[in-house]
């Protein structure tokens, strides 16, 4: 049973909380030692300290790496010492892109007011504080906020996450139509993979797997080694039954950048092809990432509660679960719990949770299985019946070894 959409690392975050970097504040690292611009040059310039910070925290985004959110933690100390907080957004949004990064949501919303209260217009401050309220559950000021940002600083960082706020509240079509228009307006290579993978990866969602190969096949052309279209397109490759194509590309990606959700799903296709050896191999990797996030100051708890239930310690999944549930209340955290509750064996206490994760009218095939196995477990026939079949007929191959069980319980109930 699955984890494979896991909400990791800031995109895991589904794409849209991506740190405010990949969009917002350059293309990005260069060389294998860290940002291009090194911290000696920075000198005694507080700008220069603001975008070496932020470079360090999209450098972890791409790489995994999350000993890079020290650097970066460094980089704004030291910006926020040459040049005071009331005179230093950029400084402040770039914390709170890093707070956010590290699951802190709270601290990534409060330095995102802060810069906002500085500079009304800062474009790295108004994503920031739309990806803080949308990862704390509080929808409707996220809408507000993306309404307002997009009056302030329309462009790329603002459209897409306008357009994940729409999806969250289970309208995918008006999603696509912004994401549409904002490729469109797109002229940095890095703008239009993004986009063009934020639709790749709604079209997944919906089970559109030749779409969404159209959609990262233009992210690519754009920019050839990035690694979330390259995600994108070995998920759509799974689902036009190419298991093999899929699991090459996976292998290369977590070759490349070894987060929690990459981990789980090419184990998945792995134990999927009946290499079980290969897959616990995967599953264990995600253990070590855990170690090293905390470490980098990362609360995992979101990925360690999907991964550990379905592929480790189911103690530790709930301990987890129950963790994140108390610090925010989204529709992903009140789904790890109740999924986590569930293969601990408590499915009464976990239904409520499970409606609660699709109450928004977010169409997410992985928490219509979670929903209908649940059901099943509580005796609700009914309910499961119609639920296993929505997750099947939204996305009927959104993960290797849920599908296959979401089958076979259909087709359990459907028997007299």
């Amino acid at each position: 049973m699955p984890a494979w959409r896991l909400v990791a690392g800031v995109a895991g975050l589904a794409l849209a909380l991506t740190a405010a970097g990949a969009v917002v504040g350059g293309e990005g690292p260069e060389g294998p030692e860290g940002p291009a611009a090194p911290a000696a040059a920075a000198g005694r310039d507080p700008g220069a300290w603001a975008e070496l910070g932020a470079g360090y925290v999209e450098e972890a985004r791409v790489s995994g790496d999350p000993s890079r959110y020290t650097r970066a933690e460094d980089a704004f100390a030291r910006s926020l010492r040459l040049r005071q907080a009331d005179d230093n957004p950029e400084a402040l949004a770039g914390r709170g892109a890093l707070a956010a990064a590290r699951h802190d949501f709270p601290a990534a919303l409060r330095d995102a007011e802060r810069a906002l209260a500085v500079n009304p217009y800062s474009e790295r401050a108004l994503a920031v504080r739309i990806d803080a309220l949308v990862e704390l559950g509080r929808y409707g000021e996220a809408l507000s906020a993306a309404r307002q940002a997009d009056a302030r600083r329309p462009g790329i960082p603002v459209f897409t996450r306008f357009a994940y706020v729409h999806e969250l509240r289970g309208d995918a079509k008006e999603a696509r139509r912004i994401l549409e228009l904002a490729l469109s307006s797109a002229a940095r290579p890095a703008d239009i993979a993004y986009t063009a993978t934020a639709l790749g990866q709604l079209a997944w969602n919906e089970g559109a797997y030749e779409e969404a190969l159209r959609h990262c096949a233009h992210a690519l052309r754009a920019e050839p080694g990035n690694l979330e279209a390259r995600e994108c397109r070995a998920r759509a490759l799974a689902g036009t039954g190419d298991p093999a194509g899929a699991t090459r590309e996976f292998e290369e990606i977590v070759e490349r950048s070894p987060l929690p959700g990459r981990l789980v799903a090419l184990g998945e296709l792995y134990e999927a092809g009946g290499e079980r050896r290969r897959a616990e191999q995967q599953y264990a990797v995600v253990g070590t990432w855990t170690g090293l996030a905390r470490a980098g100051g990362v609360n995992p708890d979101l990925d360690t509660a999907l991964a550990a239930a379905d592929h480790g310690d189911r103690a530790e999944a709930l301990r987890a679960a129950r963790a994140e549930w108390q610090r925010r209340r989204t529709v992903h955290t009140e789904d790890a719990l109740a999924w986590a509750l569930h293969r601990s064996g408590r499915s009464k206490e976990a239904l409520a949770h499970a409606g609660r994760a699709t109450s928004t009218g977010y169409r997410n095939a992985t928490f219509l299985y979670h929903r209908g196995m649940i059901q099943r477990a509580v005796g609700d026939k009914a309910g499961a019946r119609a639920s296993l079949s929505r997750a099947l007929a939204l996305n009927p191959a959104f993960s290797p070894l849920g599908s296959r069980e979401a089958r076979r319980a259909l087709d359990a109930l459907e028997r007299p």
